[in-house]
This record gives C-alpha cells, structure tokens and sequence, in this order.
C-alpha cells in the first residue's frame, strides 16, 4: 500500500484530495494543525524529526492561506506569515522527508498553486508572490529528483465551490463570479482531487515540473 502525505486536507480541496487517495487505497496521513502547524518553524521541524525515516510515496503541499492587503497596508508580521506557511515550510518539509523517496528511487510532488500564480489581481500580492515561488521550488526540484523518478508538478486551481466559498460568498454573488468563467460555473473540489491524483499516481510517468492549470479557463481570457 502505497502512503501520502496531505497537508491542509481537513475542508476544501485538501479533503476532497484526501477522500480520493483513500478511494484508490492509498494510506492517507493527514496531519491536524495540532500535529503539523505549518506557521512555526519549530511545528514542522519536529514533524520532520518524528517522520523523516517514514515512508511516502506521495506528498501534496496543499495547505497555505491568503491575507487580501493591498501594498501599503501589508505587515511585516503578515508578510513573514504567508511566506511562512506558503512557501520556507512546505520546503522545510520535502528537505526532511524526500530522502526515503529517493532511496525508494520513486515518488511524487504536487504543490498546489493558485490561479493567482498566473494572473494576479489587487490585494495578492503577498499570495501570489508566495505561490509563483512555490512553482520555482517545483521548476528546480523536477531537475534535482528527476533521477530518482521523483516526478514534481504545480497545480493552480481556479474558482472552486467548496465550504469557505459558500461562507464567503451569498449565492447571487457565485453566480456573479461564475459567470466570469468560459465554462459558467465554479469547479467542485473532486474535480481538482481527480486531476492531482493523476499526476501523483503511477499513471503519470512523464509529466514534471509542469504549472498547470485547472481553472475552467479562466486564465485563458
């Protein structure tokens, strides 16, 4: 039985990834904000201490946050959180686990990535920098573990219907934005678990260091 590791899948897409590992019999590690807090440095490193000799075929780096601020009102103490969380900790985590994948010669990366690592729009700055980095990480680690027959891949979702988006959203203003969309209408989160699994299953065997796009071709326009 093959194991992954999800951050980030207690709602949204993270869970909708999680339920779709499980599905296809995968061992589904999904650590809670208690075991994994990905805001403290310390969190991770003692994660990576308890985990290091552990076994992953699969690890998806789906957990980050968005702060909306616009350039003059960002704080550093934002600032430092999002780089955090979105980017020097999902490092922090493949420098501490990936050794057992290339000792195992095989395994696959996906970050998750955003629309807005493609486009942008005001008030991202912080997340969009941080996600386009996430995507560089991606870029040099398919060349460093390509040998390994690591494959390394960032998936950037678009509009997705999942709970928060319902919180934050009335539904006069999803339709709104839906119809902003080619195919009128937000993607579910099991639409983007389908197309990660793909690229972390053994299916895929030649696509890395890809930036792809799952976004109802919003981006396209």
């Amino acid at each position: 039985m093959k194991t992954v590791l999800v951050t980030g899948a207690s709602r949204g897409i993270g869970r909708a990834i999680a339920e779709k590992f499980r599905e296809e019999g995968y061992k589904v590690v999904a650590p809670s904000r208690e075991e994994l807090d990905l805001d403290s440095t310390g969190s991770v490193d003692a994660y990576v201490r308890v985990h290091a000799a552990d076994s992953f075929d699969v690890i998806i780096n789906n957990a980050g946050i968005n702060e909306i601020n616009t350039l003059e009102n960002i704080t550093d103490e934002e600032l430092n959180r999002t780089i955090r969380v979105n980017l020097t900790s999902p490092i922090r985590l493949l420098r501490g686990l990936v050794g057992q994948m290339k000792e195992n010669h095989y395994g696959r990366i996906v970050n998750i990535g955003s629309i807005w690592a493609i486009v942008s729009r005001e008030g991202r700055l912080t997340y969009s920098a941080t996600k386009n980095a996430l995507h560089g990480v991606t870029n040099t680690l398919a060349l460093e573990l390509g040998p390994y027959n690591i494959l390394v891949n960032t998936v950037c979702p678009g509009y997705v219907l999942t709970e928060l988006t319902k919180q934050n959203n009335s539904p006069e203003e999803i339709e709104a934005i839906s119809k902003i969309l080619p195919l009128k209408r937000m993607a579910e989160p099991e639409e983007i678990a389908k197309f990660v699994y793909f690229l972390a299953s053994e299916e895929n065997t030649f696509i890395t260091g890809q930036k792809i796009a799952i976004d109802g071709g919003f981006t396209i326009q």
